[in-house]
């Protein structure tokens, strides 16, 4: 084939040298024949359509499945009160906001969950993003300049990763939840630097929550700041589900408090919340802020829905702590190998790429829907299965999803 490109001179087809460098382009693409290979065994298990409400069973081509692989823990995508406002937000506002905050994106509905945000997690001041990827790419490059610092758990999300690359401060990674690494990554540091402390409030993928008590402990003797990711602690952890930092009494000790919609609040997006002139100085700096959308107005009103919910409905978090303790008992008595996880993430390690692959196909085809953590995500020999819970699942449905996943594993030989 030929390639033409239209000369913006005299608005000609014409073809170019650049015939090699989209050759090259595409040769360099076709290489990447990985997932071809998993298809290939028939157990691949990425983009797999649901075409039913996000709720503890779903429908995949048809098949009623119980879902174990969905971040909604509170259960509330399907809340009617969260509907009803997303709706009500669309007959108001339209669709979308149609440019940024710092421009003419942002509506007052912005601003009132902002503030309730703020107010919610302990901090004068916070701000929204159109995802929670966004608030982490935006933050943290932001925050750390070329004189300071960013330290940084080596298992944080990937979004922390992509917001430090972005950064031109000072890059110094400790080992997992290993406080006397953190310690000597800050005896690293000029005393005179902002040094930045950055991590998972839960982890996504292994379920252990941070040590905070003893990070802001040597963030106070070493003078550096703390900044925390609430994705998967928010709604979970803490008083009316405030996350990792009130669970701790630590909320005024941490520096800035990230989260998001898309796990607990049932919506898409993010916000931080810190001091006002931290927010501020966001507000005026922070590129995936100021030059992307606003968060869309349903998107808005379904997470100020489910912020209202998740205070007045405790029932939900007491649920969900009372079937994740029973998971957890289960899935140990069963011979699982679960690592140190205590929240509503279980991982179930299999420590085989294919084995994972296998065991997820495995579980499909017997009415569980679960996700596979594979290899470069994790190292080759740390593959596992993310197993996670929602409050609005059943014991009865947990008890049915449990003993056949130990089928499939005894199969496999992982138990």
């Amino acid at each position: 084939m030929r390639a033409y490109f239209f000369n913006q001179n005299y608005g000609k087809m014409n073809t170019t040298d650049t015939l090699t460098e989209q050759n090259l382009l595409t040769q360099k693409t076709a290489k990447f024949n990985e997932p071809d290979k998993i298809r290939a065994l028939g157990v691949y298990p990425y983009f797999r359509p649901i075409s039913s409400e996000q709720d503890t069973e779903v429908t995949i081509q048809g098949k009623r499945v119980l879902m174990f692989g969905s971040n909604s823990y509170l259960g509330l995508t399907n809340h009617p009160k969260v509907k009803e406002a997303s709706i009500a937000a669309i007959q108001k506002y339209g669709t979308g906001n149609a440019g940024s905050p710092f421009l003419n994106g942002t509506l007052d509905i912005h601003v009132e969950l902002a503030e309730k945000l703020a107010r919610f997690v302990g901090k004068e001041d916070a701000i929204l993003y159109s995802t929670g990827f966004q608030v982490n790419m935006g933050v943290i490059p932001s925050l750390a300049g070329r004189e300071d610092y960013l330290i940084y758990d080596e298992l944080d999300h990937a979004s922390i990763m992509s917001g430090k690359q972005l950064s031109f401060a000072k890059l110094l990674k400790f080992k997992h939840n290993d406080m006397e690494s953190l310690e000597k990554m800050l005896q690293k540091c000029e005393p005179d630097k902002v040094k930045l402390i950055i991590v998972d409030g839960i982890f996504s993928m292994e379920g252990d929550m941070i040590n905070l008590p003893q990070v802001v402990a040597l963030a106070k003797e070493y003078n550096a700041s703390v900044y925390v990711d609430e994705a998967h602690s928010f709604g979970v952890l803490g008083r009316n589900g405030r996350g990792i930092c009130d669970h701790y009494g630590l909320s005024q000790d941490v520096d800035v408090i990230m989260g998001t919609f898309s796990k607990s609040l049932a919506s898409i997006g993010g916000f931080v919340a810190a001091d006002h002139s931290v927010i501020d100085w966001l507000r005026h700096n922070s590129r995936s802020y100021i030059f992307s959308a606003s968060p869309t107005p349903s998107a808005t009103a379904a997470a100020l829905a489910a912020l209202e919910i998740m205070q007045d409905e405790l029932e939900r978090i007491e649920n969900l702590w009372k079937i994740t303790n029973y998971a957890l008992d289960q899935f140990r008595s069963l011979g699982f190998e679960i690592g140190n996880t205590e929240t509503p993430i279980i991982p179930l390690f299999i420590r085989d790429n294919e084995k994972t692959f296998m065991f997820t196909r495995m579980a499909f085809d017997k009415g569980v829907f679960i996700n596979p953590v594979v290899s470069p995500a994790v190292p080759s020999a740390d593959t596992l299965i993310r197993f996670s819970l929602m409050a609005t699942h059943t014991i009865e449905q947990v008890d049915i999803a449990i003993t056949k996943l130990a089928k499939v594993a005894r199969n496999l030989g992982i138990i």
